[in-house]
């Protein structure tokens, strides 16, 4: 296979590459013999070509650089792949009509792209955000508030090795959860179908195009209400409606002006999010996830919540301190550590069932696969080689180890367990995001911060070490949802796997830079408390980064004996239901549709409710349109979806820049 391919010279040699007459919903329900026979391309259609890695690699410089912005604003990521094909697509037409463009691109080429892009937006800004500006907190003190950076050098090899290293994760994950289970990976699906609208012509393919163009114009229009800051300071209108703060309240009472009044339903984050894009994940992720999210989502806010919070234990300080303080923190003080265990115990136990696979996966390495018919030489020719994956592990693996070792001061043994582990989590999370489109990476950053406080009590290796896992599993998953674009889309997997590697460049150049510019000093993530007894706000208050540094404060304060017993119960009962949740489908194969589910319930217990309540709705109203005009629903309801992410998500990006804007 040559590395670069010829990219269509021409109008008219553009022409034969057009997108198949075949909406990525179809190639959803086929399997992977018929993928071959009629949707793959990767024989002759221009994919991996010098203009798209370019292109691509510009686009990934500027969203991972919004992303880091907006991460360390927020603590969310927007969707890089929708906006990344999307982006590209626009810019080359312009390209074209300028006449700096002979030709237009492929589909495929716009695919190759979008890889570059999401490598470079997703796998290098996650730590960034959490660890790395965790660590820079965690190194101010009373005399240096301003705390220390690490040197710009590590920072460097670090970012790069992470993210390499998760990219190669991605690899053994994707036969088994695309082609083979067919999981949805929301964004992913969005983003192929938003491209094939894009580049379709035909009469059904416009009308697509168009729902896709008025869904996008819509959802560009809730950025500019409810985030752009247009008047003193403050936006259009409210992000949250607090509309059920006169049904009964879930529990818990507080003072306000000298009275005992109970909490409302908002202080349990039940509010209605005015920003639509969850409700366009939910109708895209289906009934079953959405209703077990409300169903995780009820439980912590009307039983965990409220036991929580009653649930008094005094600490080694001879301290009273609460399993959850207040309201609105339910969700990350007990939800997160019954959520995700029930989700890691699934996972995991879920691929050991899947031993035989494993075996066979895993028993070609160092030796040429033999393929006996068609679809095994079709898949040696095309899937990435288990030995890439061998080799790209052990290289990046070894490269985590001894900077780990070096500047972390991370044994090596510990840091072999971090690299180990981050492949069976990359498993837990790669699941998550193709069921749900949410990959739980803070949660389970914090559940390896807890298990590797208990071997390493300092700080910083504490952090360092969870990053590994973290980074690995979430840039993993993520990329996964770009590789079931290309899927769809009937892209060559290893072409697409050498773009994504070759992003990783321009994601480090800009979040490397980006978070050097944006965080100069620790105070601009702390605040800074002035001569005069005031206190000036941070600019960007982090808040992945402060709940790391919270739990790392914790584990270097006495460990697991410093945790909560109810925190601590709450992990056993999450480990044993994830446990019963899989016998429960073993046992009950054919009523798994109706069986609860893990990754929704787990998802439920770790976001804030008005996540799974939007998402909820989504599902309903996609079943309902489904129940009333299946036909109709088949062909609208994935691009209306997906135009209202593709718009949310890009105006998102703009109106963070127009807000740094009008800030200065």
């Amino acid at each position: 296979m040559a590395f670069f391919q010829q990219a269509p010279r021409t109008v008219e040699e553009a022409e034969q590459y057009k997108p198949l007459d075949i909406a990525p919903d179809q190639v959803l329900k086929m399997d992977e013999a018929e993928w071959y026979e009629k949707i793959y391309r990767g024989y002759d259609v221009p994919q991996l070509t010098l203009r798209a890695t370019l292109m691509g690699s510009f686009l990934g410089f500027l969203l991972a650089f919004t992303n880091l912005y907006i991460g360390l604003k927020t603590g969310w990521g927007l969707g890089v792949a929708i906006t990344a094909c999307i982006l590209s697509y626009s810019i080359w037409n312009f390209f074209l009509k300028t006449g700096v463009a002979k030709s237009p691109m492929t589909i495929l080429e716009n695919n190759c792209m979008q890889s570059t892009a999401s490598a470079a937006g997703y796998s290098t800004g996650g730590t960034m955000v959490s660890a790395i500006a965790a660590l820079l907190i965690l190194s101010a003190t009373p005399e240096n508030p301003e705390g220390e950076h690490m040197d710009i050098i590590v920072l460097i090899c670090w970012t790069i090795f992470l993210a390499a290293f998760g990219t190669v994760l991605a690899i053994p994950m994707k036969r088994n959860l695309i082609n083979q289970e067919k999981l949805k990976f929301p964004s992913g699906t969005a983003a192929a179908t938003t491209l094939q609208s894009l580049y379709s012509e035909g009469v059904e393919a416009l009308k697509k195009a168009k729902a896709l163009t008025i869904a996008a114009a819509s959802g560009a229009i809730f950025p500019l209400l409810i985030e752009l800051k247009v008047k003193a300071g403050e936006a259009l209108m409210a992000a949250e409606w607090h509309i059920f703060d006169k049904l009964p309240a879930p529990g818990g009472t507080h003072i306000v002006d000298g009275k005992e009044v109970p909490y409302k339903s908002s202080d349990w984050t039940m509010v209605w999010d005015v920003n639509p894009v969850m409700i366009a994940a939910g109708a895209l992720v289906g009934l079953r996830i959405a209703i077990y999210m409300m169903i995780g989502g009820l439980a912590l806010v009307y039983g965990l919540g409220d036991m929580g919070m009653n649930a008094e234990w005094v600490n080694a300080d001879g301290e009273v301190v609460q399993a959850v303080s207040k309201p609105w923190k339910a969700w990350k003080e007990i939800g997160l550590w019954t959520g995700v265990p029930i989700m890691l115990s699934y996972g995991l136990l879920q691929f050991a069932t899947q031993w035989r696979t494993i075996v066979r996966a895993f028993s070609g390495l160092g030796k040429k696969a033999e393929v006996a018919d068609h679809q095994a030489k079709l898949v040696a020719a095309t899937e990435v080689p288990t030995s890439w994956f061998a080799t790209g592990f052990c290289l990046s693996g070894a490269a985590i180890i001894i900077t780990a070792n070096a500047f972390f001061d991370i044994p090596m043994h510990f840091g072999l367990l971090a690299v180990v582990l981050t492949f069976f989590l990359a498993l837990v999370a790669a699941r998550a995001t193709g069921e749900s489109d949410i990959t739980p990476v803070g949660a389970m950053g914090k559940i390896m911060q807890l298990t590797f406080g208990t071997f390493i009590p300092s700080g910083t290796a504490n952090l360092m070490s969870a990053s590994i896992t973290a980074n690995g599993a979430g840039c993993a998953a993520d990329l996964l949802t770009d590789l079931k674009s290309g899927y769809l889309l009937g892209a060559n997997p290893r072409r697409q796997f050498i773009a994504q590697m070759m992003g990783i460049l321009a994601g480090t150049a800009a979040t490397v830079t980006g978070f050097r510019l944006l965080v100069p000093n620790a105070t601009v993530l702390t605040g800074v408390d002035n001569p005069d007894g005031t206190f000036s706000a941070p600019d960007f208050p982090a808040p992945a980064a402060q709940a790391w540094k919270a739990v790392a404060d914790v584990m270097t304060g006495g460990g697991i004996d410093a945790m909560h017993p109810m925190h601590l119960t709450a992990i056993y009962w999450g480990l044993a239901l994830g446990a019963l949740f899989l016998v429960l489908e073993i046992a009950l194969p054919k009523m798994k549709a109706y069986l609860p589910s893990a990754t929704g319930i787990g998802l439920g217990l770790i976001l804030p409710f008005q996540y799974p309540l939007s998402m909820f709705v989504g599902a309903i109203i996609a079943w309902y349109w489904t129940k009333r005009n299946k036909e109709h629903a088949e062909s609208y309801l994935v691009p209306v979806a997906a135009g209202l992410i593709a718009g949310i998500s890009i105006m998102g990006v703009l109106v963070a820049i127009l807000n740094t804007i009008l800030d200065n």
